[in-house]
């Protein structure tokens, strides 16, 4: 594999059996912003970035950068897409990706959201595990790990369902989007060494 991650051939659609993820291109941030401006009461307590909704022009700036991050290989972000019988994308579900990325230890953090009305359906846990197929596989991940707040039960069982083992809380680890200090649940896969 190169050394040079931005020469690695990633995936810009990864096809599940009933999910698609697709990466961002330019054009989709209108959908967006919809889709994120219908979920902000499901997504406010949990993620600094849906506190306010967000236009079609401020959405479509964002889906660049993630685009443009994207090519960079310093985040690599997905759509999650109910996925027709014909393969082709459907509705519009929420996010995904691998962050904060570690290239040299092969280290990534998966995250997700959904659309409140997509909850429960089981395309988080499908994309969750077609990334960490990507991660350990042709990216080489050594860790990829799952991190949430430990109040959001939901996101807990997620991680658990999809085989990431509870590492640890850390205690008082970061400002929740209250400004009130919160714990971080810390759950992990890694790849265990050959020989």
């Amino acid at each position: 594999m190169s050394t040079d991650p931005v020469l690695i051939d990633i995936p810009e659609r990864l096809d599940g059996e009933r999910t698609l993820l697709m990466a961002p291109r330019a054009g989709l941030g209108a959908e967006m912003a919809v889709v994120v401006t219908q979920s902000l009461a499901h997504l406010r307590p949990w993620m600094p970035w849906a506190q306010d909704a967000p236009s079609a022009e401020s959405a479509e700036l964002v889906v660049r950068r993630m685009q443009a991050d994207f090519i960079a290989r310093t985040d690599l972000c997905w759509q999650i897409y109910a996925r027709r019988a014909d393969g082709s994308p459907g509705r519009l579900l929420g996010g995904t990706g691998l962050h904060r990325i570690d290239w040299t230890l092969r280290k990534f953090e998966i995250g997700y959201w959904v659309r409140p009305d997509a909850a429960g359906q089981g395309h988080v846990s499908e994309a969750v595990r077609l990334l960490s197929v990507l991660a350990f596989g042709l990216l080489e991940a050594r860790r990829v790990e799952i991190r949430c707040d430990a109040r959001n039960l939901k996101s807990c069982a997620v991680a658990e369902r999809c085989g990431f083992e509870l590492e640890g809380v850390l205690r008082c680890d970061t400002l929740g989007v209250d400004g009130q200090p919160r714990d971080t649940a810390v759950y992990a896969q890694v790849a265990r060494p050959a020989g």
